[in-house]
């Protein structure tokens, strides 16, 4: 019997692998609310992809997807974080506004190249403004976890995938080698 790669079962529930022209562009913003439906589909589609993928994965460390990774050239993401009863942050038209001095650098994974993990420094805190269906401009900030689960997929939204963000010289890891599944991120407190 063959074993399934993580990237291959990922390929089977409908997102776009590392390679994919989609994953190097930048995704076009929506013009709201004139796009609202056009919105309101890609984001219907964002939460069905993490229904699918959350049934053979969990996520310890909360999950985020973007359009690129489902094939939608649009500037929408949705992150569901781990807190209990914590609900889903949708991004749509996300742009970073502000980024905190203070970083860490933590181990990321991607639905579009599963099969590996990578060390990735990030802000502790990033302000972010995005517009509501309704074409309202909102601006949230989060940190630690929350931050770098926002930051990596915006960075899908710009075309850039987590490796680019590694500090030269340091490689991803194999999943097989990774030993931190199933556990959130550490935070000094």
């Amino acid at each position: 019997m063959s074993v399934v790669r993580p990237s291959e079962q990922m390929r089977n529930l409908g997102v776009v692998q590392q390679g994919a022209p989609v994953l190097a562009e930048v995704a076009r913003r929506f013009d709201l609310p004139a796009e609202r439906e056009a919105a309101e589909r890609a984001v219907d589609g964002l939460f069905a992809s993490m229904e699918r993928i959350s049934r053979v994965h969990t996520f310890a460390k909360g999950m985020g997807i973007a359009a690129p990774q489902i094939g939608i050239g649009r500037a929408a993401a949705v992150v569901q974080p781990t807190e209990q009863g914590a609900g889903a942050i949708v991004l749509l038209n996300p742009r970073v506004t502000d980024v905190s001095d203070d970083t860490d650098e933590q181990y990321e994974g991607c639905l579009s190249f599963f099969d590996v993990r990578g060390m990735v420094p990030r802000p502790l805190r990033i302000t972010v403004e995005t517009t509501t269906v309704e074409g309202a401009t909102v601006t949230a900030v989060y940190e630690q976890g929350l931050a770098r689960l926002v930051a990596h997929e915006i960075d899908h939204l710009d075309g850039l995938l987590y490796v680019s963000r590694m500090r030269p010289g340091v490689e991803p890891l194999p999943v097989e080698e990774y030993r931190q599944t199933g556990r959130t991120w550490a935070y000094e407190q």
